[in-house]
C-alpha cells in the first residue's frame, strides 16, 4: 500500500469583499456601507410600485411597442413586470417590519 502524501499547507489569502475594498480602513466604513445598502434595498419596492402605477396611467408610449410582445400572456407588459419586481424586492420591508415588531414586543 503506497504511503499517503500530506498536502502542503498553503498560507491563506486575505479575502476582501467589495465593501471592505472600497470603504475607509476601520469598522466605521463597513458599518456605513451596510447602512447604505439597507436603505437602497428599502428604496427598490416603492420605486417599482410607482413605476407600475405611472406605466399603467401613462401607457401607450413607444416603449410599449417594444415590451408588448407578450400580449397574450397574463404576465405580458411592463405593469405586471414592475409589480413582480416590487413583490420580489419586498423582503427588505418585511424584515424591517419584523424587526420593529420584535422591538415593540420586548
Amino acid at each position: 500500500m503506497p504511503a499517503r502524501r500530506r498536502f502542503a499547507r498553503r498560507p491563506r489569502k486575505a479575502v476582501t469583499s467589495p465593501v471592505s475594498a472600497t470603504a475607509p480602513a476601520g469598522r466605521d466604513g463597513v458599518v456605513a456601507a451596510r447602512h447604505l445598502t439597507r436603505w437602497l434595498a428599502l428604496a427598490a419596492t416603492p420605486t417599482f410600485a410607482v413605476m407600475a402605477v405611472l406605466t399603467a396611467a401613462l401607457g401607450d408610449g413607444p416603449a410599449d411597442m417594444l415590451c408588448g410582445a407578450g400580449q397574450g400572456s397574463l404576465l405580458g407588459g411592463m405593469v405586471p413586470m414592475y409589480l413582480l419586481m416590487s413583490a420580489f424586492h419586498s423582503a427588505a420591508w418585511l424584515r424591517l417590519i419584523g424587526e420593529r415588531r420584535r422591538a415593540v414586543g420586548r
